[in-house]
């Protein structure tokens, strides 16, 4: 996969969340705004790449998951805002702008990310103009999607970082934490990825095993970048984990053995796609590209 084809994929994700909003012009205008603002801030469009690229991979059609694809990147920004909240991590930057609360406020911003959450089933429910969808697969990845960002899963590792602040976590506490919190939205994008483009069971256990190790491997190298990177460059504050005594792989492991771990992850994660037969040099471009946000 080459940066252009990356940035191909996010131009036609971009058209998508354009047309998702265009179609909705009945949300009231302030949360419309707040909504958009948050989503349309930039970022960089890994989880709904992952899921075009992980259709591709095993012969689906793109216009087939773009939906989907969108609806994750609402989700994840869902999580943002809600991150960002006063009563989670009170942060008052993201992708270089004020966060959602300072710049709309606190009540508005949970009702943002209320609505977005919402939105994305609604997103994800649709059969594509132009594609043809399993119906079946499309409500194996709604189940999915719900069960990922749900208690169990992204809303169950918020619950356990917050409690964990503070507190000397142990590496397995540590890999729960990030496991939920964050890796199983991008684990989730890839099964997504491969239902919809007709993935064998074999394949999509390969996938699984794929999204599980970047996921982990993302939020490691995220750790590392809280302690070595710079907001201007992140569009983020730094430093902000050890600020409130949160425990890192950095914190336990040392920065230098969080990367090779971190590297370890990716090489698994790049290895776990041997069985897929397609094309699978674009997700392990996008494996790759998660190892080289901390170099």
């Amino acid at each position: 996969m080459t940066t252009s084809h990356f940035d191909r994929i996010r131009a036609d994700v971009e058209e998508e969340l354009h047309r998702i909003f265009d179609e909705r012009p009945r949300v009231p205008q302030h949360l419309r705004e707040a909504m958009m603002y948050s989503v349309f801030a930039g970022g960089k469009r890994l989880r709904p790449t992952l899921v075009v690229a992980a259709a591709e991979a095993v012969g689906g059609n793109r216009q087939a998951a773009l939906p989907t694809a969108a609806a994750f990147e609402i989700i994840h920004t869902y999580t943002l805002i809600h991150d960002d909240l006063p009563a989670m991590d009170n942060d008052s930057l993201r992708r270089g702008l004020p966060t959602n609360h300072i710049k709309f406020g606190e009540a508005t911003a949970i009702l943002a990310g209320d609505g977005l959450l919402t939105l994305a089933f609604e997103v994800m429910a649709e059969i594509p103009s132009g594609a043809s969808v399993d119906p079946a697969a499309l409500v194996r990845v709604i189940r999915t999607v719900a069960q990922a960002v749900g208690s169990e899963g992204t809303v169950g590792g918020q619950q356990a970082d917050m409690e964990n602040e503070g507190k000397q976590a142990d590496l397995k506490t540590l890999e729960y934490i990030h496991a939920h919190k964050t890796g199983t939205m991008i684990t989730a994008a890839v099964e997504a990825g491969g239902l919809l483009g007709g993935a064998s069971d074999g394949e999509l256990l390969a996938l699984t095993t794929y999204g599980k190790k970047i996921g982990l491997a993302f939020q490691v190298f995220d750790d590392i970048l809280d302690v070595v990177g710079d907001a201007k460059t992140l569009g983020k504050n730094t430093g902000g984990d050890q600020k409130k005594k949160k425990t890192t792989y950095p914190a336990l492991m040392g920065l230098e053995e969080s990367k090779k771990f971190g590297y370890a992850l990716v090489a698994e994660a790049v290895a776990a796609l041997t069985p897929i037969k397609g094309d699978t040099e674009h997700l392990k471009f996008l494996a790759e590209y998660v190892a080289k946000r901390a170099n």
